[in-house]
C-alpha cells in the first residue's frame, strides 16, 4: 500500500482507526464564548471542519508513515455559544510499522478574543486515543473538556496530498 493509500485508508475510509483520527482532529478545537467570562462548567455542541496537507513515506508494503498539518474552524449550535468561531491547527504523524499503527498530534486553537488552548493526542497500536490538555491561556487556563465526536465525512479528495472533513461534537467542559 502506498503512503497516500495508507493515509486515505487510515483517515478517510470507514475503518476503525478513522474514528480515532477524526476524534483527534476535532476534539482539539477548543473554543470561545462571545462573553469574556465563562461559567465554571457547562456543555457544548458544535460542528468543526478542516482541511490539510499530508506527506507520506512509502518504505514498503508493511512500513509507511505520514505527517500532516491541518487548519479548521468551528461553528457552535446555537450560534454564539461555547466554542463558536474558534480556529484551530494541528500537526501530527501516523505510522504503520509491520502492521502496528501509532500516531499523535499537537493542536492549538484560538478564539475570537485571542485566548488559546494546546492539546496533545496519542494514538496507540490498539486503537485507543489518549488526549491531554497541555495548556490554556486567558479563560481556558485549567480547562478540562470531555465529549463525543460524530464523523460527518469523509469528503472527496479535491487535490492529491490534501484532505478535508467535518464532524459534530458535543460534551462538557469544566474550569479548575
Amino acid at each position: 500500500m502506498s503512503g497516500a493509500d495508507f493515509f486515505e485508508a487510515f483517515f478517510l475510509e470507514g475503518n476503525a482507526m478513522r474514528k480515532y483520527a477524526l476524534a483527534l482532529l476535532v476534539i482539539t478545537s477548543p473554543a470561545s464564548v462571545l462573553a469574556s467570562e465563562l461559567p465554571k462548567e457547562g456543555s457544548y455542541d458544535y460542528t468543526a471542519c478542516w482541511s490539510g496537507v499530508n506527506n507520506t513515506i512509502s518504505f514498503s508494503k508493511t512500513n509507511t508513515a505520514s505527517s500532516y498539518e491541518m487548519t479548521g474552524g468551528i461553528l457552535s449550535n446555537p450560534p454564539g455559544s461555547m466554542f463558536d468561531k474558534n480556529s484551530f491547527r494541528c500537526v501530527g504523524m501516523n505510522a504503520s510499522l509491520d502492521g502496528k499503527f501509532t500516531g499523535g498530534a499537537v493542536c492549538e486553537s484560538v478564539d475570537v478574543d485571542g485566548d488559546k488552548r494546546l492539546s496533545k493526542f496519542s494514538l496507540a497500536s490498539d486503537g485507543s486515543l489518549t488526549r491531554e490538555t497541555v495548556a490554556g491561556t486567558g479563560k481556558y487556563e485549567g480547562m478540562m473538556v470531555t465529549g463525543t465526536v460524530h464523523p460527518l465525512g469523509p469528503f472527496p479528495i479535491v487535490k492529491a496530498g490534501t484532505f478535508q472533513d467535518c464532524n459534530h461534537q458535543t460534551g462538557t467542559y469544566k474550569l479548575r
